[in-house]
């Protein structure tokens, strides 16, 4: 399910100045496939520019976030793990045993959630699902049983 987002161009659109530094770290951000944390970012835009400290990275995430161009998620393993705000919504399953993040999209999901807030009195603006499990022997990987399920993982 994964998405290139160019995430310079979203600091251009933003009025962002974008450093060499930045620069960088933008565009391993948005060639990721996973959900790095900062210590990976780091480990990846260094190897790219060694000049670039994990402090840079800090303030880059958070420069990011602000801007509303990342999105920061808790997958219960302790770490702050990072993606390009995605234009598509998508939920994720965190394989609790492994750290697998599998990316998914189920539309009677998401008519579901909007019929509770109905019920509730509410109409839905926004929501963020993080469904965390152990995988079943024998069943099937990241496409799932679902309808409308599928989309990328990370391990």
């Amino acid at each position: 399910m994964h998405q290139a987002i160019d995430i310079e161009a979203l600091c251009a659109e933003r009025g962002l100045r974008i450093t060499e530094q930045r620069r960088v770290i933008a565009r391993v951000l948005s060639e990721s496939e996973d959900h790095p944390d900062v210590d990976k970012l780091h480990e990846r835009a260094s190897a790219i520019d060694p000049r670039i400290s994990i402090a840079t990275v800090y303030r880059t995430v958070r420069l990011f976030e602000e801007a509303g161009i990342l999105d920061r998620h808790d997958f219960g393993d302790g770490r702050a793990r990072y993606e390009a705000a995605p234009e598509a919504h998508h939920d994720h399953m965190i394989d609790v045993e492994t750290g697998r993040v599998i990316e998914f999209v189920d539309p009677e999901l998401e008519v579901l959630q909007r019929q509770i807030a109905a019920k509730l009195g509410y109409r839905l603006v926004d929501h963020r699902m993080e469904l965390f499990g152990v995988r079943i022997s024998g069943e099937r990987g990241e496409s799932g049983s679902g309808s409308g399920s599928g989309g990328s993982a990370e391990g």
